[in-house]
């Protein structure tokens, strides 16, 4: 688990980025539907996710902790 803080520059580009290029609920929506589609494809077999299947799990619990911070939708922690 990673316990380091932000740097003033990082904290300044992520402000920036939610504040000047899209906006904090729609960026956890778009996380969201990546991972729909990233899940269906993996399930259905789709021949291009082949060989990233061993790391889709993984992304898709992060991407999905990351909207939850964003936009707490689901109430999991």
């Amino acid at each position: 688990m990673a316990t380091d803080c932000f740097s003033k520059e990082v904290e300044t580009r992520l402000k920036d980025f939610f504040s000047d290029v899209i906006d904090v609920k729609d960026m956890a929506k778009m996380l969201r539907q990546v991972n729909y589609a990233l899940s269906l494809s993996s399930m259905r077999g789709c021949e291009t996710l082949d060989s990233e299947l061993c790391h889709i799990d993984d992304n898709f619990y992060w991407l999905n902790r990351l909207a939850e911070v964003l936009d707490p939708y689901l109430g999991v922690d």
